[in-house]
């Protein structure tokens, strides 16, 4: 889902709302259906206000309150302006159908009055104060309902952004004393902004509905793109009746030393789970037996290995012949720890013609050889932290922090790879030129064997054979699987505990996400973060 600003969103709406399939009263009207939606998956409440102002959001919030009108045992609209003359014709005709008489604020004043002071008791208040081109400090009665909101003690859900906050802003909307509303959910449409996805606007979900309007071209000023249940379901489509487990690919991961043997099992038990047909561990003779203990689904191989426990350069022969079965390959962890498992490594990389997801490994060395490596097509997928993405590129992580999506992107270039650099939002950069921002995760992930996991998911993204896949679908399927390793470990923790969490119990939940990227995609609301 393309992250665009504010002014483009504004476009495509206005362009929708001039067809005659998506005129400006049924888009209000979706709008409105979309924001109770998300109110009633995410909270409790018997009681609702909705403080409009008289732009765009305002119509949605308005058209909300006639919705939760029916749900909810009381709702009241306060709506910013003197009547409905200055609303558009939509809200307007809303308002004269609502079952109680909005409350007219059009002094700072007026927020003093009993029935507006009362309405701002309920248990859910829903902020549609600020338009959606916001660009100014709020002004006013505007500024004022934002006082009101951040006083209240209810759940408060923002549409669009917490009003006070600029769209296109990058910056965490709290630093610098901003005066904008504390939300505990937001809900925008037709597609995020950047302040969606850099702003930090909330602790909790942020949820897109896109209103059915077909996005027109657009110069997407911003140039990223943001994973979503969406791009799940094109990478993990629905799986046909007749199908047999070689359609869904074998996923063959190499590594797991005697002393890493449960990394390399659990890289293959989340290919499994992700959907992959079969999966093999190919790993030290020493380590085959621990490993094959782990799940009588997985298939091992047992290599030459050296006197340390590690993968021997002379594994290479039955190496061949297990790569020759591969649909995808994941190398590591099994950081090399001497001179001749390295170069067991190098030669795999640079003779693996499937794709191959590294972790673990290090970077290659990118001073020598650069125009061969340019035109090498062949999918490679480096999984990074900031710590390695900083020392590949002579940084300091301080900086490296200043601007994850740059660094991520000339890494990609310069080693002509996909790039997933892991972090609060995970940057995944393609040597296409894309660049795409996973929100789901947290910290409840930094965790040993959680980044086996990923690897897995990612390994079984890429194998399904698809003959001629685009190289940028390739890519979004790297994207799709980091969304789906985050979002099953944001429910492992929601069901466990952000300390307790182990990337067993990542697994577990695996089923759950698809369920739930399934859902999103049934009702139209697609979530950056739940």
């Amino acid at each position: 889902m393309r992250v665009l600003a504010s002014d483009e969103v504004s476009r495509i709406e206005t362009e929708g709302a001039s067809r005659a399939d998506t005129p400006a009263s049924l888009l209000v009207q979706r709008a409105g259906y979309a924001v109770a939606q998300f109110c009633l998956a995410h909270f409790k409440f018997q009681s609702v206000c909705v403080v409009c102002g008289n732009g765009d959001h305002g119509s949605y919030g308005i058209a909300a309150a006639q919705v939760l009108s029916g749900i909810a045992e009381q709702v009241s609209a306060v709506v910013l302006a003197k009547d409905a003359n200055a609303l558009s014709a939509e809200a307007a005709a809303i308002c004269d159908s609502l079952a109680t008489e909005p409350l007219w604020v059009s002094e700072e004043g007026d927020f003093k009055y009993e029935a507006v002071q009362q309405a701002l008791e309920a248990e859910l208040i829903i902020d549609a104060v600020a338009q959606s081109r916001f660009k100014a400090s709020l002004q006013g009665t505007a500024r004022k309902a934002v006082e009101a909101i951040n006083q209240a003690s209810g759940i408060v859900v923002s549409i669009g952004v917490p009003s006070g906050v600029e769209p296109d802003s990058s910056v965490p909307v709290h630093e610098g004393g901003s005066e904008a509303v504390f939300a505990h959910g937001v809900i925008t449409f037709v597609a995020p902004n950047p302040a969606h996805v850099f702003g930090r606007l909330t602790a909790g979900p942020i949820a897109v509905s896109e209103l059915g309007v077909q996005p027109s071209l657009v110069s997407h000023e911003t140039g990223l793109s943001v994973v979503t249940a969406q791009e799940v379901r094109i990478t993990f489509p629905a799986r046909p009746d007749e199908a047999h487990k070689g359609d869904f690919g074998h996923v063959l991961v190499i590594g797991g030393a005697l002393d890493q043997a449960g990394g390399a099992a659990l890289a293959g038990i989340a290919a499994l789970r992700t959907g992959a047909g079969l999966a093999t561990i190919a790993c030290p003779k020493s380590s085959q037996p621990t490993i094959a203990g782990f799940a009588p689904e997985l298939m091992t191989e047992g290599l030459a290995e050296t006197s340390a426990g590690a993968l021997a350069l002379s594994a290479r022969d039955k190496t061949v012949e297990l790569l020759a079965k591969a649909d995808a390959v994941v190398l590591g962890p099994d950081t090399p720890r001497d001179d001749e498992t390295a170069q067991f490594m190098r030669w795999l990389i640079g003779n693996c013609a499937v794709p191959l997801v590294l972790h673990d490994i290090g970077l290659p060395d990118m001073s020598t050889h650069r125009v061969e490596k340019s035109d090498d097509n062949r999918l490679r997928v480096y999984i990074l932290d900031a710590e390695e993405a900083a020392a590949f590129l002579g940084i300091d992580v301080d900086d490296l922090h200043t601007d994850t999506v740059d660094a991520a992107r000339r890494i990609a270039t310069q080693t002509n790879s996909c790039i997933v650099l892991k972090g609060l939002r995970t940057i995944v950069a393609g040597r296409s030129g894309e660049t795409w921002i996973s929100m789901t995760g947290s910290s409840a992930l930094a965790k040993h064997g959680c980044d086996d996991a990923l690897c897995g998911i990612i390994a079984a993204a890429l194998a399904v054979p698809r003959p001629n896949r685009p190289a940028l679908l390739r890519e979004l399927d790297v994207a799709s699987a980091v969304y789906l390793h985050g979002l099953a470990g944001d429910l492992a923790r929601d069901i466990f505990h952000e300390n307790t969490l182990l990337a067993t119990d990542l697994l577990e939940t695996l089923s759950d996400a698809f369920r739930d990227c399934e859902l999103q995609s049934d009702r139209g609301l697609f979530y950056l973060r739940k």
